[in-house]
Protein backbone atom coordinates (compact mmCIF):
# COMPACT_ATOMS: atom_id res chain seq x y z
CA UNK A 1 0.00 0.00 0.00
CA UNK A 2 2.87 2.36 0.79
CA UNK A 3 4.42 1.83 -2.65
CA UNK A 4 1.05 2.26 -4.36
CA UNK A 5 0.49 5.61 -2.60
CA UNK A 6 3.93 6.92 -3.54
CA UNK A 7 3.41 5.81 -7.16
CA UNK A 8 0.21 7.85 -7.60
CA UNK A 9 0.29 11.04 -9.62
CA UNK A 10 -0.41 14.39 -7.95
CA UNK A 11 -3.92 14.52 -9.45
CA UNK A 12 -4.67 10.98 -8.32
CA UNK A 13 -3.54 11.80 -4.78
CA UNK A 14 -5.79 14.85 -4.59
CA UNK A 15 -8.78 12.98 -6.04
CA UNK A 16 -8.27 10.09 -3.64
CA UNK A 17 -7.97 12.58 -0.78
CA UNK A 18 -11.24 14.28 -1.72
CA UNK A 19 -13.09 10.97 -1.91
CA UNK A 20 -11.56 9.77 1.36
CA UNK A 21 -12.29 12.87 3.46
CA UNK A 22 -15.71 13.43 1.92
CA UNK A 23 -16.62 9.79 2.44
CA UNK A 24 -15.60 9.55 6.07
CA UNK A 25 -17.24 12.89 6.90
CA UNK A 26 -20.60 11.76 5.53
CA UNK A 27 -20.30 8.24 6.95
CA UNK A 28 -19.21 9.19 10.47
CA UNK A 29 -21.48 12.24 10.62
CA UNK A 30 -24.59 10.37 9.46
CA UNK A 31 -23.88 7.40 11.74
CA UNK A 32 -23.41 9.62 14.79
CA UNK A 33 -26.53 11.64 13.96
CA UNK A 34 -28.62 8.48 13.61
CA UNK A 35 -27.16 7.07 16.81
CA UNK A 36 -27.82 10.16 18.93
CA UNK A 37 -31.12 11.25 17.38
CA UNK A 38 -32.80 7.87 17.05
CA UNK A 39 -31.13 4.73 18.34
CA UNK A 40 -29.68 5.67 21.75
CA UNK A 41 -32.70 7.75 22.89
CA UNK A 42 -35.00 4.87 21.92
CA UNK A 43 -32.87 2.49 23.99
CA UNK A 44 -32.73 4.89 26.93
CA UNK A 45 -28.94 5.15 26.73
CA UNK A 46 -27.28 8.50 27.43
CA UNK A 47 -28.89 11.93 27.15
CA UNK A 48 -28.67 15.16 25.11
CA UNK A 49 -26.36 17.78 26.60
CA UNK A 50 -27.68 21.13 25.37
CA UNK A 51 -31.48 21.34 25.04
CA UNK A 52 -31.45 24.54 23.01
CA UNK A 53 -32.53 24.34 19.34
CA UNK A 54 -30.12 24.62 16.44
CA UNK A 55 -29.69 28.06 14.92
CA UNK A 56 -31.75 28.75 11.77
CA UNK A 57 -29.93 27.38 8.73
CA UNK A 58 -27.22 25.82 10.88
CA UNK A 59 -27.01 22.45 9.13
CA UNK A 60 -26.84 24.08 5.70
CA UNK A 61 -24.04 26.36 6.90
CA UNK A 62 -22.16 23.45 8.45
CA UNK A 63 -22.35 21.42 5.24
CA UNK A 64 -21.16 24.40 3.18
CA UNK A 65 -18.20 25.16 5.45
CA UNK A 66 -17.37 21.47 5.76
CA UNK A 67 -17.35 21.11 1.99
CA UNK A 68 -14.61 23.72 1.77
CA UNK A 69 -12.65 22.00 4.55
CA UNK A 70 -12.94 18.66 2.72
CA UNK A 71 -11.63 20.36 -0.42
CA UNK A 72 -8.60 21.63 1.51
CA UNK A 73 -7.99 18.37 3.39
CA UNK A 74 -8.37 16.29 0.23
CA UNK A 75 -6.18 18.37 -2.07
CA UNK A 76 -3.83 18.92 0.87
CA UNK A 77 -2.82 15.26 0.64
CA UNK A 78 -0.39 16.54 -1.95
CA UNK A 79 1.85 17.81 0.86
CA UNK A 80 2.57 14.53 2.69
CA UNK A 81 2.81 12.88 -0.73
CA UNK A 82 5.28 15.61 -1.72
CA UNK A 83 7.43 14.91 1.35
CA UNK A 84 7.71 11.31 0.19
CA UNK A 85 8.49 12.31 -3.39
CA UNK A 86 11.24 14.67 -2.26
CA UNK A 87 12.76 12.06 0.02
CA UNK A 88 12.22 14.22 3.11
CA UNK A 89 10.01 11.51 4.61
CA UNK A 90 9.69 7.76 4.12
CA UNK A 91 7.14 5.06 4.83
CA UNK A 92 8.03 1.82 6.57
CA UNK A 93 6.55 -1.02 4.46
CA UNK A 94 7.74 -3.73 6.85
CA UNK A 95 6.17 -2.49 10.09
CA UNK A 96 4.53 -5.22 12.14
CA UNK A 97 1.34 -4.89 14.14
CA UNK A 98 3.23 -4.11 17.37
CA UNK A 99 5.03 -1.18 15.72
CA UNK A 100 1.84 0.05 14.09
CA UNK A 101 0.03 -0.08 17.45
CA UNK A 102 2.77 1.95 19.14
CA UNK A 103 2.81 4.45 16.26
CA UNK A 104 -0.97 4.95 16.46
CA UNK A 105 -0.75 5.51 20.23
CA UNK A 106 2.03 8.08 19.69
CA UNK A 107 -0.02 9.82 16.99
CA UNK A 108 -3.05 9.86 19.29
CA UNK A 109 -1.04 11.75 21.90
CA UNK A 110 0.53 14.06 19.30
CA UNK A 111 -2.90 14.80 17.83
CA UNK A 112 -4.07 16.11 21.21
CA UNK A 113 -0.94 18.25 21.65
CA UNK A 114 -1.19 19.62 18.10
CA UNK A 115 -4.89 20.32 18.47
CA UNK A 116 -4.52 22.08 21.83
CA UNK A 117 -1.73 24.35 20.54
CA UNK A 118 -3.59 25.35 17.39
CA UNK A 119 -6.94 25.62 19.15
CA UNK A 120 -5.45 27.85 21.82
CA UNK A 121 -3.91 30.06 19.12
CA UNK A 122 -7.30 30.30 17.42
CA UNK A 123 -8.68 31.81 20.62
CA UNK A 124 -6.15 34.65 20.66
CA UNK A 125 -7.04 38.15 19.45
CA UNK A 126 -4.88 37.67 16.37
CA UNK A 127 -6.61 34.53 15.08
CA UNK A 128 -10.01 34.34 16.75
CA UNK A 129 -11.80 35.75 13.69
CA UNK A 130 -10.79 32.55 11.87
CA UNK A 131 -12.31 30.40 14.62
CA UNK A 132 -15.60 32.26 15.02
CA UNK A 133 -17.26 30.49 12.03
CA UNK A 134 -16.86 27.19 13.87
CA UNK A 135 -18.30 28.69 17.06
CA UNK A 136 -21.43 29.85 15.29
CA UNK A 137 -22.53 26.31 16.12
CA UNK A 138 -23.22 26.95 19.80
CA UNK A 139 -25.33 23.80 19.96
CA UNK A 140 -23.18 21.38 17.99
CA UNK A 141 -23.98 18.51 15.64
CA UNK A 142 -21.77 15.76 14.20
CA UNK A 143 -21.66 17.85 11.03
CA UNK A 144 -19.96 20.68 12.94
CA UNK A 145 -16.75 18.66 12.93
CA UNK A 146 -15.32 20.06 9.68
CA UNK A 147 -17.24 23.35 9.81
CA UNK A 148 -14.15 25.57 9.76
CA UNK A 149 -12.80 28.75 8.26
CA UNK A 150 -10.17 27.77 5.63
CA UNK A 151 -7.36 29.13 7.84
CA UNK A 152 -8.47 26.92 10.72
CA UNK A 153 -8.71 23.94 8.37
CA UNK A 154 -5.14 24.53 7.21
CA UNK A 155 -3.88 24.85 10.79
CA UNK A 156 -5.55 21.67 12.00
CA UNK A 157 -4.99 19.70 8.81
CA UNK A 158 -1.18 19.63 8.96
CA UNK A 159 -1.05 17.30 11.97
CA UNK A 160 0.95 14.48 10.33
CA UNK A 161 3.56 16.67 8.62
CA UNK A 162 6.01 17.04 11.52
CA UNK A 163 5.80 13.39 12.64
CA UNK A 164 6.49 12.25 9.07
CA UNK A 165 9.86 14.00 8.91
CA UNK A 166 10.87 12.72 12.34
CA UNK A 167 10.02 9.04 11.95
CA UNK A 168 9.35 6.50 9.20
CA UNK A 169 5.75 5.57 9.93
CA UNK A 170 3.70 2.75 8.48
CA UNK A 171 1.19 3.90 5.86
CA UNK A 172 -1.59 2.43 8.04
CA UNK A 173 -0.48 4.39 11.10
CA UNK A 174 -0.67 7.68 9.20
CA UNK A 175 -3.97 6.71 7.58
CA UNK A 176 -5.45 6.11 11.03
CA UNK A 177 -5.03 9.77 12.03
CA UNK A 178 -7.97 11.26 10.05
CA UNK A 179 -10.08 8.23 11.02
CA UNK A 180 -9.66 8.46 14.78
CA UNK A 181 -9.58 12.26 14.60
CA UNK A 182 -12.95 12.47 12.83
CA UNK A 183 -14.43 9.72 15.00
CA UNK A 184 -13.53 11.54 18.22
CA UNK A 185 -14.57 14.85 16.65
CA UNK A 186 -18.03 13.50 15.82
CA UNK A 187 -18.37 12.20 19.37
CA UNK A 188 -17.23 15.55 20.79
CA UNK A 189 -19.68 17.51 18.63
CA UNK A 190 -22.61 15.12 18.97
CA UNK A 191 -24.20 17.16 21.78
CA UNK A 192 -24.82 13.86 23.52
CA UNK A 193 -23.58 12.40 26.79
CA UNK A 194 -22.89 8.78 25.89
CA UNK A 195 -21.70 7.79 29.37
CA UNK A 196 -23.56 9.93 31.96
CA UNK A 197 -22.25 7.85 34.86
CA UNK A 198 -18.53 8.42 34.28
CA UNK A 199 -16.72 11.33 35.89
CA UNK A 200 -16.21 14.62 34.08
CA UNK A 201 -12.47 13.94 33.82
CA UNK A 202 -12.93 10.49 32.27
CA UNK A 203 -11.79 9.91 28.68
CA UNK A 204 -15.36 8.87 27.85
CA UNK A 205 -16.69 12.28 28.92
CA UNK A 206 -15.07 14.09 25.98
CA UNK A 207 -18.46 15.08 24.54
CA UNK A 208 -19.33 16.77 27.86
CA UNK A 209 -16.10 18.74 27.85
CA UNK A 210 -16.38 19.91 24.25
CA UNK A 211 -20.04 20.79 24.72
CA UNK A 212 -18.88 23.19 27.46
CA UNK A 213 -16.29 24.69 25.13
CA UNK A 214 -19.00 25.62 22.62
CA UNK A 215 -21.46 26.73 25.28
CA UNK A 216 -18.92 28.92 27.12
CA UNK A 217 -16.40 29.64 24.29
CA UNK A 218 -13.30 29.81 26.54
CA UNK A 219 -11.53 26.82 28.10
CA UNK A 220 -11.45 23.08 27.33
CA UNK A 221 -9.14 23.50 24.34
CA UNK A 222 -8.11 19.84 24.32
CA UNK A 223 -9.31 17.18 21.94
CA UNK A 224 -10.12 13.73 23.33
CA UNK A 225 -7.93 13.74 26.42
CA UNK A 226 -7.48 16.19 29.30
CA UNK A 227 -3.73 16.30 29.89
CA UNK A 228 -3.07 19.53 27.97
CA UNK A 229 -5.91 21.42 29.67
CA UNK A 230 -4.74 20.11 33.03
CA UNK A 231 -1.15 21.10 32.33
CA UNK A 232 -2.00 24.65 31.23
CA UNK A 233 -4.98 25.06 33.59
CA UNK A 234 -7.50 25.74 30.85
CA UNK A 235 -10.08 23.15 31.88
CA UNK A 236 -13.60 24.43 32.49
CA UNK A 237 -15.57 23.38 35.54
CA UNK A 238 -18.23 20.73 34.92
CA UNK A 239 -21.02 23.22 35.75
CA UNK A 240 -19.68 26.04 33.57
CA UNK A 241 -22.71 26.11 31.25
CA UNK A 242 -25.35 25.74 33.97
CA UNK A 243 -26.37 29.46 34.01
CA UNK A 244 -27.01 29.52 30.24
CA UNK A 245 -28.96 26.27 30.25
CA UNK A 246 -31.01 27.19 33.30
CA UNK A 247 -31.90 30.56 31.76
CA UNK A 248 -33.09 28.75 28.62
CA UNK A 249 -35.20 26.30 30.65
CA UNK A 250 -36.79 29.15 32.59
CA UNK A 251 -37.67 30.98 29.37
CA UNK A 252 -39.17 27.77 27.99
CA UNK A 253 -41.17 27.27 31.16
CA UNK A 254 -42.52 30.81 31.10
CA UNK A 255 -43.34 30.51 27.42
CA UNK A 256 -45.26 27.29 28.07
CA UNK A 257 -47.34 28.94 30.78
CA UNK A 258 -48.20 31.83 28.49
Amino acid sequence: MAQAFVALSAWQVMLAGLLFFGGIYLLFGAATWLLTQRILPALGIGRPLDPRPLAPGQLRREFTQSGLSILLFGTGMIFPWGLLQLGWAHLDPDAGWQQITLEILALLAWNDVHFWINHRLLHTKLLRRFHLPHHRSVVTTPFSTYSFHPIEALMLGNVIMLPMVLHDFSFWSLASVPLFSLFFNCIGHANYDFFPNVSYSHWFAASRRHHLHHACYHGNFGFQFTFMDRLFRTRLQAEAATPQLEAFRQRESLGGRA
